[in-house]
C-alpha cells in the first residue's frame, strides 16, 4: 500500500492527500511531512505526537527560519545543497520557500548555479531523484515507470545529458537539469511536483574526466552513438507512451543532431518538444518582439545573425523564420535574412554540415561580397549584411567585442544585441560593456542574471531571456487543453504572449523581458494562448487530468488553467 493517495477536485488540483501510514513514515515522506507544522490533532491521529518538538509552527514561520539558514550559508552551491535536502524532507516547505523569492531563488536551484551542480553530482550524491536509465535496465523501462503511475505523472523532463548548458556532456550530473527544470515547471506553472518526473538517460560519457573519476555514479562507457543510441532511446519512447500516454515529456539537453532527431523522430508519437531548440527560440523571439515595440519596427525589417548553430542557435533561427511567415513573407525571403555562425564562421552550403544545419546554410554564390571563407568571419557578416539583432549562442565568452557590437550599431540607431550563452563565464559579453560601446542605444537581454547597469544616469534592468519564460507556459497549456501534440505555431503564440507581459515601463527602460518575480502571472498567460493555439489548430480535446470538460471553449480553457493552480500551502491531510 502507497503511503499516500491523491484526492482531486474538479479541475485535477490536488486538494488533499489520504495518509495510509502512521508515525515515521508520515513524517519520512517528503509530500506527507510538516515537521512541526503538524497541528494537535494530526500529531493524534497519524500517531507522532512526541516524535516532533510540541510547538506548532505555521508555514510562514517555517520559510522564515528556512531563509535564515541560507542566509548562512556561504555559497551558491551550499544554499542548493540546503534547498534540495529541504525538498527531499519537506516538498511544501521547499517550494514555500522557492516562492517567498523567486527572483533570488532560482538562479540557485537552476542556473547559473546549476551548471556547477552537474559537474559535482557524484560528489554531492544525497539520494536518488527521478529516473536513471542506462543499458543494463532499459530493456526494463515499462516496469520502473510504472512505480509511477499512482503519482499521475503529467511532465517529465528528459536528457541525454550531453549538451547541458554551455558546459557540454555531464554523463549522469545531467539529471541536476531535469531537477531544477520541473522545480520551475511547479513555480510558474503549478503543477505539483508529485505530477512532475525527472528522467535522465544514461547512454555513457565522452567526458574523459569523469571515466577516470572513480567517484563517478554514471554508467562508466563512451556513449552510445548511432543505432545503438537510438535503439536505446526508442526502447524509453515506447515504455513512456504506453505508461503515460498523457504525459508530456520535454527534451532537454540533448546535443546538436541528437537534439533535432529525437524531436522529429517522435513529435507524433509522444507529446513532446525540445526546450533547447523549441523553448530557447520562443524566449528569444518573446525579446525581439518587445525590442520591436521599443523600435517602432517590425520582424520583415530586421536581418538577424545568430553567432553559435547547435541546438539552441538553430532552433533560435527556425522560430524566427516561423514569425516571419506568420507575419506573411515567404519562406525563402524569410531564410533569406537569418544568418548562422559556427566556430568556422558563416554556415555555407559549400562545406560539409550536419544536417540540422542545412537549413540556414548560405549558398556562397548568392553572397556577391562572400569570396573566401575569411569573408565570413562575424565582423565582416554584420557589416555586409547589414546585421541589426545579433544573439549569441556560441558559448565563447567574449566574443561581442566592442568591435563587433560598434558594427552593428553602424547599421540600426537601436541594436538588438542578445547575449544568450550560460552560465555566465560563457556569455558573449557583459551588459555594462554593451550599454557603454552604445551610449545605451542597444536593447540588451542576457541568458544568465545580471544586476542592474547605470549609465549616463539612467538605470537599465537587464531582461532575462530565460526558457522559464516559456516551458511551464507551454506545458500547462498543452495538460489543460489535452493537446494531443506539441504544433510549431505554440511556440509563437507563447512568444506574443510573453513579450506581452513586458510592461510600457520597462520597455520605456528597455527591458525586453518582464522581471522573475512575475513568473506565475506570465506562465498563466502563455498557458492560456498555447491551449487557444491548440483549439485553434484541432488538436485540442478533454484534458485527461481533470474532470471538468472546456469543451473547445476558450474562455472554459481560462477557467481550467486558472484552477489547475497548485499553490505551495499544506494539503489537509486524511486518514
Amino acid at each position: 500500500m502507497s503511503i499516500y493517495d491523491l484526492q482531486f477536485d474538479d479541475y485535477g488540483n490536488t486538494r488533499a492527500l489520504k495518509v495510509n501510514a502512521k508515525g515515521n513514515a508520515v513524517l519520512f515522506h517528503n509530500y506527507t511531512n510538516k515537521g512541526v507544522a503538524f497541528s494537535d490533532e494530526e500529531r493524534e491521529v497519524f500517531e507522532i505526537s512526541g516524535l516532533v518538538p510540541p510547538e506548532v509552527k505555521s508555514l510562514s514561520q517555517q520559510v522564515l527560519n528556512a531563509q535564515d539558514i541560507i542566509q548562512e550559508k556561504v555559497s551558491d552551491f551550499e544554499k542548493f545543497i540546503y534547498i534540495r535536502s529541504l525538498f527531499d524532507r519537506n516538498v511544501t516547505l521547499a517550494h514555500a520557500l522557492l516562492s517567498s523569492d523567486i527572483t533570488r531563488y532560482m538562479s540557485i536551484v537552476y542556473t547559473p548555479t546549476v551548471g556547477i551542480v552537474c559537474q559535482r553530482f557524484s560528489s554531492m550524491f544525497r539520494q536518488g531523484n527521478g529516473l536513471h536509465f542506462y543499458p543494463g535496465n532499459i530493456d526494463d523501462a515499462e516496469k520502473i515507470l510504472r512505480r509511477y503511475e499512482r503519482a499521475d505523472i503529467r511532465v517529465a523532463v528528459v536528457t541525454d545529458n550531453q549538451g547541458i548548458l554551455g558546459i557540454g556532456d555531464q554523463g549522469a550530473g545531467g539529471q541536476a537539469i531535469c531537477l531544477g527544470k520541473l522545480m520551475l515547471y511547479t513555480q510558474g506553472a503549478g503543477i505539483a511536483p508529485w505530477h512532475c518526473l525527472p528522467i535522465s538517460l544514461d547512454v555513457g560519457t565522452d567526458n574523459e574526466k569523469l571515466l577516470s573519476d572513480p567517484k563517478y555514479i554514471g554508467w562508466h562507457h563512451k556513449r552510445l552513438t548511432g543505432g545503438d543510441y537510438l535503439a536505446f532511446v526508442g526502447k524509453f519512447t515506447r515504455a513512456f507512451k504506453k505508461v503515460f500516454p498523457n504525459a508530456l515529456c520535454q527534451w532537454e539537453d540533448f546535443s546538436k543532431q541528437n537534439a533535432f532527431t529525437v524531436r522529429d523522430t517522435y513529435v507524433n508519437d509522444l507529446i513532446s518538444f525540445n526546450d533547447d531548440i523549441q523553448g530557447t527560440g520562443s524566449v528569444t523571439l518573446a525579446g525581439i518582439l518587445a525590442a520591436m515595440k521599443i523600435k517602432s519596427e517590425g520582424l520583415k525589417d530586421q536581418v538577424y545573425l545568430i553567432h553559435g548553430a547547435g541546438a539552441g542557435g538553430v532552433g533560435i533561427a527556425e522560430q524566427i523564420e516561423a514569425a516571419l511567415v506568420e507575419e506573411g513573407m515567404a519562406v525563402a525571403e524569410a531564410r533569406a535574412r537569418i544568418f548562422t555562425l559556427d566556430s568556422r564562421g558563416l554556415v555555407t552550403t559549400d562545406r560539409s554540415l550536419d544536417p540540422y544545419k542545412e537549413k540556414f546554410a548560405k549558398d556562397p554564390g548568392a553572397l556577391p561580397w562572400f569570396n573566401s571563407s575569411a569573408d565570413g568571419a562575424l565582423e565582416n557578416v554584420i557589416e555586409k549584411a547589414g546585421v541589426t539583432v545579433l544573439i549569441g549562442t556560441s558559448g565563447q565568452h567574449g566574443c561581442f567585442t566592442k568591435e563587433v557590437v560598434t558594427k552593428v550599431l553602424a547599421n540600426t540607431e537601436r541594436p538588438i544585441i542578445l547575449p544568450l550563452s550560460n552560465p555566465t563565464a560563457n556569455t558573449e559579453a557583459i551588459p555594462e560593456d554593451i550599454y557603454n560601446w552604445t551610449d545605451g542605444k542597444a536593447l540588451v537581454a542576457t541568458g544568465s542574471p545580471f544586476d542592474p547597469v547605470n549609465h549616463g544616469g539612467s538605470e537599465y534592468r537587464v531582461g532575462q531571456c530565460n526558457n522559464v519564460f516559456i516551458f511551464p507556459g507551454v506545458g500547462l497549456g498543452v495538460i489543460a487543453s489535452g493537446a494531443t501534440k506539441v504544433l510549431p505555431s505554440f511556440f509563437t503564440a507563447a512568444a506574443h504572449a510573453a513579450a506581452d507581459c513586458v510592461s510600457s515601463h520597462d520597455l520605456a527602460r528597455g527591458a525586453l523581458f518582464p522581471s522573475v518575480d512575475r513568473l506565475q502571472e506570465v506562465t498563466l498567460k502563455v498557458a492560456k494562448a498555447v491551449g487557444r493555439a491548440a483549439i485553434r489548430e484541432g488538436v485540442a480535446r478533454k484534458c485527461a487530468f481533470s474532470a471538468f470538460d472546456h469543451n473547445t471553449d476558450p474562455a472554459r480553457l481560462d477557467e481550467a488553467v486558472d484552477h489547475m493552480i497548485w499553490k505551495p500551502v499544506y494539503l489537509p491531510l486524511e486518514a
